[in-house]
């Protein structure tokens, strides 16, 4: 006899502005509790010193969150400048410093050598596992970690504000596995002053940006009935996270294979040309995720959205 689930069944996307302070988990946790719901992941970990962007998948939304992992990032972060920390942040304790103060035209010379496919060495306090252990837990445990360097893409990096001699704020625009913490580490070390992040906020993952985002607070109220929104109001579609691949409408009865796992024929002129990841819907309701290849859609997960 099977156990029964705990909560509510919730199925789509919420896009949460995670306070600082909060750990990524704690902070699913606080959501998942809001709505008690039955299942609930997170989009990409931001660490307890950032805040933004950490898009919630419930329930059948989680089957889609590999795709919103996938997605371009956005962050604005601050740098201080003259010291160099072990986390690359302000939590991590003082390795190196410097007198020096780097101009603002020296700073905007580098920030080319930092756009495309560069490599980039991760920080030791990141969650990158090395023989099956997290990085921080081995670095906060006083060993040495070695991580190799890995090619990350960079689409834009620029500067917004100088706050002073010592403070810089820059926004960038990236790709999956990228770590502005190691930003401000490598360009610190470049300008000969050192640097870490002070502040740090993400604004976009994939389809979700700031626009869309929720605070706790705001959860919290709307519980408890306070306010003009309610919790089903802050929900995005499950395809939501979708938006980057195809979609194509179906028939009943291809939806109803589509269901049984089955593969179906493409149609259309153009049907045996599309190939690669897509997703199927039937009247507006979003039916499997798959792979087109040979004029056929091939499902890998099935949605039961009712």
């Amino acid at each position: 006899m099977s156990r029964r689930k705990k909560g509510v069944p919730v199925n789509g996307w919420l896009v949460l502005d995670k306070p600082q302070g909060r750990t990524s988990t704690q902070a699913l946790a606080a959501v998942k509790r809001i709505y008690d719901a039955q299942k609930a992941g997170h989009a990409g970990t931001l660490d307890p010193l950032a805040t933004g962007i950490l898009p919630i998948a419930f329930g059948e939304a989680t089957k889609t969150v590999s795709f919103a992992m996938d997605g371009a990032k956005s962050y604005r972060f601050t740098v201080r400048w003259g010291e160099e920390r072990t986390t690359d942040d302000a939590e991590g304790e003082v390795v190196k410093r410097s007198d020096d103060r780097p101009a603002l035209p020296a700073i905007e010379a580098l920030l080319p050598r930092f756009v495309g496919e560069i490599m980039q060495v991760p920080p030791q306090f990141s969650a990158i596992k090395v023989g099956g252990n997290r990085a921080y837990d081995l670095a906060r445990d006083g060993e040495e970690v070695v991580l190799e360097a890995r090619p990350i893409q960079i689409d834009d990096l620029r500067i917004v504000a100088t706050l002073d001699a010592s403070t810089t704020v820059l926004e960038a625009d990236c790709g999956k596995g990228t770590y502005v913490r190691a930003i401000a580490r490598d360009l610190g070390r470049m300008l000969g002053c050192y640097g870490h992040v002070i502040e740090l906020r993400r604004t976009r993952v994939g389809p979700f940006s700031e626009d869309d985002a929720v605070t706790l607070d705001e959860l919290e109220d709307a519980a408890r009935g306070e306010g003009e929104a309610s919790l089903e109001s802050y929900l995005l579609p499950v395809e939501t996270a979708l938006s980057g691949i195809m979609g194509i409408q179906v028939s009943p009865s291809d939806a109803a294979s589509l269901a049984r796992g089955q593969s179906i024929l493409i149609r259309g002129r153009d049907a045996p040309i599309l190939s690669g990841p897509a997703y199927a819907e039937c009247k507006g309701r979003l039916i499997a995720l798959g792979e087109i290849e040979k004029g056929a859609l091939y499902p890998i997960r099935v949605f039961n959205l009712g």
